[in-house]
């Protein structure tokens, strides 16, 4: 009897142990992910801010095309533990962001561009691993 307490209190432990493991390597993907998709919005928005002229038009497209690039790279892992609801927000705005630029609607481009960020962190703050997201 005192065998069998012993083995199910170790498959616990190891059971929590991996839980705890797993949330640890998913949260750090998780804000590396959106701490490097934030800063290349960053990068946007300063575009966006300057005076037009041609030369920034094709830094803002070039720099639009490299997020597409993270966000594609990113959204398979982060699909696996992040509600697909929340990424398509994110993804329906890089979407509207990049449509905005192309017809030059830069204040409607900015619009865009801040949901995104919020969105963002509002999924890193949601899936951060703290007693709040607990209970």
């Amino acid at each position: 009897m005192r065998l069998t307490m012993g083995k199910e209190t170790i498959i616990s432990i190891i059971i929590v142990i991996a839980i705890i493991i797993g949330n640890v390597i998913t949260q750090r993907y998780t804000t590396e992910s959106i701490t490097e998709l934030s800063n290349k919005l960053s990068e946007i928005k300063s575009e966006l801010n300057k005076e037009e002229e041609e030369s920034n038009e094709n830094s803002i497209k070039n720099k639009l095309d490299e997020l597409e690039e993270i966000w594609k790279s990113k959204h398979e892992k982060l699909a696996y533990y992040i509600e697909h609801d929340e990424l398509e927000k994110v993804e329906n705005n890089i979407i509207g962001l990049k449509s905005f630029v192309e017809t030059s609607e830069y204040p409607e481009a900015i619009s865009e561009l801040d949901k995104s960020s919020f969105i963002l962190k509002h999924i890193e703050e949601k899936y951060k691993f703290s007693l709040e997201n607990i209970f």
